[in-house]
């Protein structure tokens, strides 16, 4: 679908001609459509009292190739609509105590997988060679995606020496931006629910001519209609705590691949580092190391 915001009323309009069983699915989704935008075809088909093939049915017979496409329609349609209290309800149905551990990192290795599938190489390289060819790189990443912006940024000032990071509560965002013209990099960090900080940061950073990456979760995030390039990183967890591995595996393969194009620049600043390191105790480090020194 071209968009998601018509699903529910496209059910709306097909209803009469579906039939009994696909009538009590298109009931619930419309009553429950943020319970069910997280269930398989057969846990739906269970809920509503049908089997799993009617549930496929339903599915194509609103125009989705099979019933994966609607179960992403609709988490596109409400990833930023649920509240935090939503989303700790949710959890509470699909993420026991008991199984938490397993649910959790089952659900993150099918993000990292989705992202791989996902992710565009070709715009992966380009932004690469735009951390190169900027004059400087503002990254900026509010809200939860704060320890990923803080994160991108720490190792990118390693490798290079036109880094900054844009932080909330310092001085305004605006400010810290002023300078941000159109040889600039700007890297923008959002997932839902996404910051209106960031998206006004990026806005910001367009109106100035600069570059804007947006590093989210899907062409149709607010942060990638404001972005020239956009690697997609899966987040879906149906829980009150944002799902952030793949995104960070993403931000890790991008600071890798800078500083692979550096090699001899990083080992100096490395070697550089660990005797300031062991000089100042920054690392404890194992009692070898100490009975040498």
């Amino acid at each position: 679908m071209d968009n998601n915001k018509d699903l529910m009323k496209l059910i709306q309009n097909k209803f009469s001609r579906l039939s009994k069983g696909q009538k009590l699915i298109a009931e619930y989704i419309l009553k429950n459509y943020d319970k069910a935008a997280f269930m398989t075809a057969a846990k739906l088909g269970i809920s509503v009292g049908v089997s799993e093939s009617t549930v496929v049915r339903f599915a194509n017979e609103l125009g989705f190739s099979g019933y994966p496409k609607l179960q992403k329609a609709l988490q596109e349609l409400i990833k930023n609509k649920l509240t935090t209290v939503q989303r700790l309800e949710l959890s509470n149905d699909y993420i026991s105590e008991e199984n938490a551990l397993k649910g959790v990192l089952k659900a993150d290795i099918e993000n990292i997988r989705a992202t791989l599938e996902k992710i565009n190489h070709k715009t992966f390289e380009e932004v690469v060679n735009k951390i190169f060819t900027s004059k400087r790189i503002y990254i900026i990443g509010l809200r939860s995606s704060t320890a990923l912006a803080e994160f991108l940024g720490f190792y990118l000032n390693l490798i290079l020496e036109n880094v900054k990071v844009v932080g909330h509560g310092m001085s305004d965002i605006f400010e810290q931006m002023i300078s941000v013209g159109e040889d600039d990099l700007v890297i923008g960090i959002g997932f839902p629910r996404y910051a209106t900080k960031t998206i006004d940061a990026l806005e910001f950073a367009q109106s100035r001519n600069s570059q804007v990456v947006a590093i989210t979760d899907s062409l149709l995030s607010p942060l990638a209609t404001k972005a020239d390039f956009t690697l997609i990183a899966q987040s879906n967890m149906a829980s009150f705590v944002d799902s952030l591995v793949a995104p960070l595996s993403v931000i890790n393969a991008l600071i890798i691949a800078v500083g692979m194009r550096e090699k001899d620049k990083i080992t100096t600043t490395f070697n550089a580092l660990e005797e300031i390191w062991k000089d100042y105790n920054v690392y404890s480090y194992n009692l070898n190391n100490i009975e040498d020194r």
